[in-house]
């Protein structure tokens, strides 16, 4: 699960894509295509798009759901809470003893 997320979060255009679905979550594909090519001018064709939304899903970033002829893409961001989970930050609030 982690080689695949770390792979899914390794590419620019899959963390905008992330980034377009923390916005706004439940967007089809045309949607997607539509917000990256206008708010961050890339000239990605749908067929890209389509892949790079592929590998979010299979890292679980991503979940699909269809409504009709629609497909809608909707960010899951339980992945990365594993692993906040796997490697927690330390609390930092307090001072540090220095070892003598």
């Amino acid at each position: 699960m982690a080689d695949d997320l770390f792979k899914a979060l390794a590419d620019p255009t899959r963390r905008t894509i992330l980034d377009e679905l923390t916005e706004k979550s439940g967007q089809t594909l045309f949607e997607i295509c539509a917000r990256l090519s206008m708010r961050h001018q890339l000239g990605i064709s749908r067929q890209g798009v389509s892949q790079h939304l592929a590998v979010l899903e299979a890292a679980g970033l991503v979940r699909t759901r269809r409504e009709g002829r629609y497909k809608f893409h909707d960010l899951d961001t339980v992945p990365l809470r594993q692993i906040t989970e796997r490697w927690p930050v330390p609390d930092t609030s307090e001072p540090e003893e220095s070892p003598l």
